[in-house]
């Protein structure tokens, strides 16, 4: 069976693969920048927006369901599409993290398939991608995948899906943008957040990992559920 990619706080006896070993070594002090949110800044969170979940959440969920999207169960064949890395925190609108959130994402293949039997394009849907994740949150509230780099398709600008389902709560559902995204612009799901502010916390970069393989980017987007309280 595929091991799933460890959180950034995993024990260090541990074991990880070689990939996510790569990726804690690359980021080295920065990753401590994806997973901090509270203090100085946790009085100006805000409630990330909802969106529909549109119409392509998986109506058949893969076998393998895990955080690494790139490679399904023991196959040696990678996915097509760039390697991006995609973390957050699952938090309270104080700032708290939030233990024991399923995240979910999905996402279109390099060729604009989705994991879906109605998804456009599903003749030449990428085999090898996963197209579904998921991560169960530990107690600092922190989430990882590895997936691709979200690409566009007819009436859509690149996004990843989002589903957060915490005990308790209604499943909270939203939509993470690529930043520099031309198409942001004219994309009819984006511009329905009629807030500049709050959309912008929909949209972060993807940059440029340093001395990764192959032009692997990461991406930190944090989900803040709950009303923001008064001060």
């Amino acid at each position: 069976m595929k091991q799933p990619i460890m959180s950034m706080n995993a024990p260090s006896q541990t074991p990880l693969d070689l990939t996510r070993r790569r990726f804690a070594k690359t980021l080295g002090a920065a990753a401590a920048g994806f997973f901090s949110i509270r203090g100085a800044y946790a009085a100006a969170l805000m409630t990330t927006p909802a969106q529909t979940e549109g119409p392509f959440y998986p109506d058949k969920l893969p076998l393998d369901t895990d955080n690494d999207l790139l490679v399904i169960n023991d196959s040696i064949t990678p996915s097509v599409g760039q390697v991006a890395w995609v973390s957050g925190k699952i938090l309270d609108a104080s700032g708290a993290p939030i233990r024991n959130a399923l995240v979910e994402i999905w996402q279109a293949d390099a060729n604009g398939a989705y994991l879906h039997s109605k998804s456009g394009n599903g003749e030449k849907r990428d085999g090898h991608f996963q197209g579904f994740g998921r991560f169960l949150t530990g107690s600092t509230g922190e989430y990882l995948f590895r997936t691709i780099r979200p690409v566009p398709y007819p009436g859509r600008t690149p996004h990843i899906h989002f589903m957060v389902k915490v005990k308790g709560r209604e499943k909270f559902t939203t939509q993470c943008y690529i930043k520099g995204e031309k198409q942001n612009d004219t994309d009819g799901v984006l511009k329905g957040i009629k807030d500049p502010k709050a959309r912008s916390l929909l949209i972060v970069p993807f940059d440029p990992l340093p001395r990764a393989h192959a032009g692997e980017v990461a991406a930190s987007f944090n989900i803040v559920l709950g009303q923001t309280p008064a001060h």
